[in-house]
């Protein structure tokens, strides 16, 4: 016996939509086999998901209406029957007339997407492990990303003939804060992380399968350091025995947002097509002052304000780290100024970024809606489909939106100028 699961995503107003899948499949798998298709059904990339979707799609009718003699026919094309309709309502829309076609790994919560799209470019596949993150993706893009990138099972749904692979891959292994936390824990950092050092590998090996026009990865500063630097040698030479010309820069998304955070950022070009003569250049800025008072919100809930227990807490354990010479401690920031890098564990007690408060109240935390804003969302980007802990890790752990943004604007025009 099958019992049904059941998936709430939210439209562009806000209202929430049950839907309900039978099958043999996990809910995401049969989602994200479902909403790949119906978003491109009347594409050639869509022949990869059509027989699997049509199968699932039939398998939810014959539950629910045993007696149709039309469910194959509705199942080839379900949207004439109004069937998922509401995968189409929502906030970031596809470009009706692309101009390009890209692939969105460890996609998180659709930073790389937004700014691809924005370049004119359709997402043609989207992979991302976390369920919650799924979930936000779905909300906003109709569309849920296949879970695993490591199987096989997942790999084969990746069509061919994309022009660009975009991945923003765990940073865990590379990360300061990643290394330190690893160590303490004995546990081994870089390649030898089995659960997640070696994802790089598993990029590459689609980059090597698919020869893609171009990819964009996003990872931390530290990997350029991390083991001395072999880690990124061994990146670099990786992609560079790939035949692909690579480029790769540290920036900070401070020129974008009122943010410190220092990402480097890796695009390669085929070799076997362009020769090296893609004539691309990473975007420069101008010196413009962002405040963190232009992204907070009016009239925040009491709950967000750190109580005197918490506040205290924080106070005496920076002091005690100042009196051994130690730099840990709370972020209190300049309203005229930027904020510290945000973190995936901003959720725990928001010390890397508070907010200080007029009078005698505590500071206080910022909102997930906040976090998004400062990571470059546009407050169109439904944040509150998953919950406030989950939310705030998401945001952590997400790309800079204006900075990959103003990346692919040039990495785009590279290609169509070859």
């Amino acid at each position: 016996m099958h019992f049904p699961e059941e998936i709430h995503i939210r439209d562009i107003a806000g209202k929430k939509v049950g839907i309900k899948i039978y099958g043999q499949k996990s809910l995401e798998d049969q989602l994200a086999v479902i909403t790949h298709y119906l978003h491109h059904h009347s594409a050639p990339e869509g022949e990869i998901y059509k027989k699997d979707a049509i199968t699932e799609i039939r398998s939810l009718l014959q539950t629910t209406y045993p007696q149709n003699e039309e469910i194959w026919k509705v199942a080839e094309d379900p949207l004439q029957y109004k069937l998922f309709s509401e995968i189409q309502n929502i906030p970031f829309p596809a470009p009706v007339n692309p101009g390009f076609t890209f692939i969105d790994l460890f996609a998180g919560m659709g930073g790389f997407r937004i700014a691809m799209q924005e370049q004119g470019g359709c997402c043609v596949f989207s992979s991302e492990w976390n369920k919650y993150a799924q979930q936000t993706y779905l909300t906003n893009f109709g569309e849920m990303p296949f879970g695993d990138i490591t199987k096989e099972e997942t790999k084969k749904y990746i069509p061919d003939n994309f022009d660009i692979l975009c991945a923003g891959f765990p940073c865990q292994p590379f990360s300061i804060a990643g290394v330190s936390k690893k160590n303490s824990l004995g546990r081994a950092t870089g390649f030898l992380d089995k659960t997640q050092g070696t994802l790089f590998f598993d990029v590459a090996e689609i980059i090597r399968r698919k020869r893609p026009k171009a990819f964009f990865l996003e990872n931390v500063k530290n990997l350029m350091s991390h083991d001395k630097g072999k880690t990124f040698e061994i990146i670099a030479g990786t992609l560079r025995e790939l035949d692909y010309t690579i480029y790769y820069r540290i920036m900070d998304g401070k020129n974008c947002v009122p943010q410190h955070r220092e990402r480097i950022l890796i695009v390669g070009f085929d070799n076997r097509r362009f020769q090296g003569n893609e004539n691309f250049s990473f975007p420069e800025f101008p010196e413009t002052q962002y405040a963190i008072k232009d992204i907070l919100q009016q009239n925040v809930p009491d709950k967000y304000t750190l109580s005197d227990k918490l506040w205290n807490y924080l106070k005496n354990y920076a002091e005690k780290h100042k009196s051994k010479g130690n730099g840990f401690g709370y972020g209190l920031v300049d309203l005229n100024g930027i904020s510290r890098t945000l973190s995936a564990r901003y959720y725990k007690d928001g010390a890397e970024i508070l907010i200080p408060q007029s009078g005698d109240r505590n500071p206080r935390r910022l909102t997930p809606r906040e976090c998004a804003r400062l990571m470059g969302y546009s407050d169109e980007y439904i944040i509150n489909a998953v919950s406030e802990v989950q939310a705030y890790r998401q945001c952590g752990n997400s790309v800079v939106v204006p900075l990959i943004t103003a990346v692919a604007r040039k990495l785009v025009d590279s290609l169509h100028n070859i």
